[in-house]
């Protein structure tokens, strides 16, 4: 009776399909529209991640150029080797010698510091007073304010030069950043943007509670800013720290010389004065390029999320 019973059992799973099989080949063969849609979807992330690598490259090369080129000789700076073929690192202890690259530094970083925050601070009040107050003339005056941004600077740059040098501050670095007091046309629409996007109740519950215009200001507006803040903050000090026009209008001394204005200083004495040192050139421009870099990274998540949240909420 059992032999029956397993002889049955043999025949019935002979006679049953192989499920397992079938099921693994259905898998493997896309279903229709659904499974094209996949296959598009992964083909078009393929070729994004191809073209944003390509584009990086790009970007990258000429730094990591500037990079290679910074420990050859001097006979070996324009070889268009990446990898030095005569590695040296007398460059970077020479450089410190055959100019005040510490100064200049120094100088860059006051310089950086004090126009970042002042235009900050600065661009936050007037933009606070466009999102928040309304008054008579609030869009006409705010639309003269974006209407600045469409004058070129060779307008104003005479007109500022006389002002400083009326005040006795030509050769100081005063004109570099105290302008910055009064705020910058682009940083009031991007912050007065996020500002608009805040809950208004917030600010009438606060003021109901007896906190001051001032209060409701510094210690709840700004502090839901903080993103917006960041971006600010960091754009002004690229803009600074990379800024030359200024440095060659105002600067006359080398002690007073910014990253760009020395720079421009070395390049008039060794790259056009019959010299040719530009191994210390580009020594020092990596040097002085370091800085950034480093700004950019800790800053990085802060620039991004400040990017996304004044995106949407305008």
């Amino acid at each position: 009776m059992s032999t029956d019973i397993r002889v049955a059992a043999a025949e019935s799973e002979a006679v049953q399909p192989d499920r397992s099989g079938t099921d693994a080949a259905t898998r493997s063969v896309p279903a229709g529209p659904r499974g094209r849609a996949r296959t598009k979807r992964r083909v078009g992330t393929v070729l994004a991640w191809v073209a944003l690598s390509l584009l990086g490259i790009v970007f990258v090369y000429p730094f990591v150029w500037l990079v290679s080129a910074s420990f050859k000789p001097r006979s070996d700076v324009f070889d268009n080797r990446l990898i030095p073929e005569t590695f040296t690192w007398d460059n970077y202890f020479q450089v410190w010698q055959e100019a005040p690259l510490a100064l200049w530094i120094l100088n860059t970083a006051i310089v950086t510091v004090l126009a970042a925050v002042t235009v900050t601070i600065s661009s936050a009040m007037v933009a606070w007073g466009f999102a928040y107050f309304r008054f008579r003339g609030r869009g006409v005056l705010f639309g003269l304010v974006l209407a600045t941004m469409m004058l070129p600077g060779a307008v104003t740059m005479i007109p500022t030069f006389l002002i400083w040098n009326a005040l006795g501050q030509v050769g100081t670095l005063t004109p570099l950043w105290a302008g910055n007091l009064f705020g910058s046309a682009f940083y009031i629409f991007l912050l007065r943007q996020f500002f608009l996007g805040l809950p208004r109740d917030l600010f009438e519950a606060a003021r109901i509670d007896g906190a001051s215009q001032w209060g409701v200001f510094w210690r709840i507006a700004l502090p839901l800013t903080g993103p917006a803040l960041a971006v600010v903050l960091v754009f002004e000090v690229q803009a600074v720290w990379t800024d030359l026009m200024r440095a060659l209008i105002y600067l006359r001394d080398s002690s007073t010389f910014t990253v760009p204005r020395g720079l421009k200083s070395l390049v008039d004495a060794y790259g056009f004065g019959g010299e040719w040192h530009w191994e210390i050139i580009v020594t020092a421009s990596v040097i002085t390029t370091i800085p950034l870099i480093i700004v950019f990274f800790l800053a990085q998540k802060r620039i991004i999320d400040g990017v996304a949240s004044t995106g949407l909420k305008g």
